[in-house]
């Protein structure tokens, strides 16, 4: 899959309260962007790619009571489409990289929390839903989580590859790090992870930590560039580090979607006439 075009300027954005870096929380604007794609299944009309909802949003459905700022993203933008504003929501299949939690207050950066309530508000409007963790998502106990992976149309990933209508969609959660810490494992196991998912030739890679970008300010982990950068019709989305171009190419052809704090809309481009 190829990304072929990504605007510059978003087409909505909500606002959000999210930590500030000195303490406190902040007003912030959560962005989408809108691009098209080269393919994309018959019955799948666009994909809605997220990551790093760490903020909280008051529901206008649940009389303005604070939310995560995913449950409320998943509720407005399906509004949107049941408008026609954008496509309808039981054809787009929603990407999400990870990072989906905040304390009720925003005033925590970096907390981690349960976040099966984001998938489930996405799951509960869209085609389907497909992702990873990130650092700081838990997903209930164990037995919990396994539930939660048997739930329809959600596919929590890490390390497998799932075919979801002819896309063939990879994930490896989490980031390399100290693996005695939550949402962290080894340099050599996170690897090991990734080069299994590739040899499944995914179209579609969802990291939370992506690949940096050489050369350029644009922050990611040198060794998973290195895998990845091969791949000459692998799209990669990611986030964790924040980007401020979103798309990026690698010397070997792999395109980098970065949704660090924003969302995409890849739509199926429209033939030439």
């Amino acid at each position: 899959m190829r990304i072929l075009t990504l605007d510059e300027v978003p087409c909505y954005s909500l606002p959000y309260q999210a930590a500030a870096p000195r303490g406190g929380c902040e007003t912030v604007l959560f962005p989408l962007l809108r691009g098209t794609v080269d393919a994309l299944p018959d019955e799948v009309a666009a994909l809605l790619v997220l990551s790093d909802l760490q903020g909280v949003a008051p529901h206008a459905l649940q009389d303005g009571a604070v939310a995560l700022l995913g449950e409320v993203l998943a509720d407005e933008l399906a509004i949107l489409g049941e408008l026609g504003t954008l496509p309808q929501p039981g054809t787009v299949g929603v990407v999400l990289a990870g990072d989906l939690y905040s304390e009720a207050n925003a005033n925590v950066r970096g907390a981690s929390g349960d976040v099966r309530a984001v998938w489930q508000a996405f799951a509960e409007h869209f085609r389907w839903v497909v992702g990873v963790a990130g650092n700081h998502d838990t997903f209930g106990g164990a037995r919990e989580q396994v539930r939660f992976q048997q739930r329809p149309g959600i596919h929590l990933l890490d390390g497998e590859v799932v075919d979801l209508e002819g896309l063939r969609v990879g994930g490896v959660g989490g980031i390399i790090g100290n693996p005695d810490k939550a949402g962290r494992r080894g340099e050599t196991d996170f690897l090991r992870q990734l080069d299994a998912t590739l040899r499944e030739t995914p179209d579609v890679l969802v990291l939370h930590q992506g690949p940096d970008v050489e050369g350029t300010r644009l922050r990611g982990s040198p060794v998973i560039r290195e895998s990845v950068q091969r791949r000459a019709n692998l799209l990669v989305v990611c986030g964790h580090a924040h980007w401020e171009t979103p798309l990026a190419t690698l010397p070997g052809g792999t395109q980098v979607l970065n949704v660090d704090s924003r969302a995409v809309l890849l739509e199926r481009a429209k033939p030439s006439a």
